[in-house]
């Protein structure tokens, strides 16, 4: 059983989510504010996070920023439009992904999955040097000047997926296929603001990266070369 929590402050859609989730054998908490979800994880046991981005008090923005400013906890947004603006700014606060009011429950349920299968990603066998980053497959860490470095899990799937071959060019759609397990092309929003995020963490210079290059016209591939 996977335990969700529900932050959603429209009563008629988060009985309905709760109810679907339950019978699909999820373990659902339902929050109607942000200040109240923030409160329920950190109290623990919460494996994954739905949150509405229109939230009275604190909106679903800060949520996000500061759930991932506390842990890696999987975090899937619900918007209730899929305007540029809500979106982008979703996923740049830390949003593993989003879904679109209204969405039916076996959508939502099956996103969840997807979330939480990349919070725990196929570990190798091998313990990479790249620079000054270590990449250790079997434990899941990652070390820069031998301290660890903190990942959601869709950005340190975004790592390993990229160092895995370094000097190999992903395309958008190749990294969503990888990273987010969708069959068919989807949002490339999802995989540049992943890699925004990605950088901020292992990157001196965000703007000027070593090690998460843009390959114009084409995608990312990972060095230092």
């Amino acid at each position: 059983m996977t335990h969700v929590l529900l932050i959603e402050d429209d009563p008629a859609l988060s009985t309905g989510l709760e109810m679907a989730l339950r019978r699909m054998g999820h373990g659902v908490a339902v929050c109607a504010t942000g200040e109240e979800g923030l409160r329920r994880v950190e109290a623990g046991g919460i494996e994954a996070v739905v949150l509405d981005l229109m939230l009275p008090g604190m909106d679903g923005f800060e949520v996000c920023r500061r759930l991932r400013a506390t842990g890696p906890v999987p975090l899937l947004m619900l918007t209730a439009r899929g305007d540029d603006i809500d979106v982008v700014a979703g996923l740049e606060a830390g949003a593993d992904d989003y879904v679109v009011k209204p969405v039916q429950p076996r959508v939502l349920a099956a996103r969840i999955s997807a979330v939480l299968r990349r919070s725990d990603p196929v570990s190798g066998r091998q313990r990479e040097q790249h620079g000054d980053m270590v990449i250790d497959r079997a434990s899941l860490t990652v070390t820069r000047g031998g301290e660890e470095v903190a990942l959601p899990p869709t950005e340190l799937r975004l790592l390993l997926t990229l160092s895995a071959e370094p000097a190999r060019v992903f395309s958008r759609e190749q990294l969503l296929e990888a990273v987010w397990e969708y069959e068919r092309v989807a949002e490339p929003r999802l995989v540049d603001a992943a890699v925004q995020r990605l950088r901020l963490k292992i990157e001196d210079v965000p703007g000027d990266p070593r090690y998460v290059r843009t390959v114009r016209g084409f995608g990312y591939r990972f060095g230092p070369l």
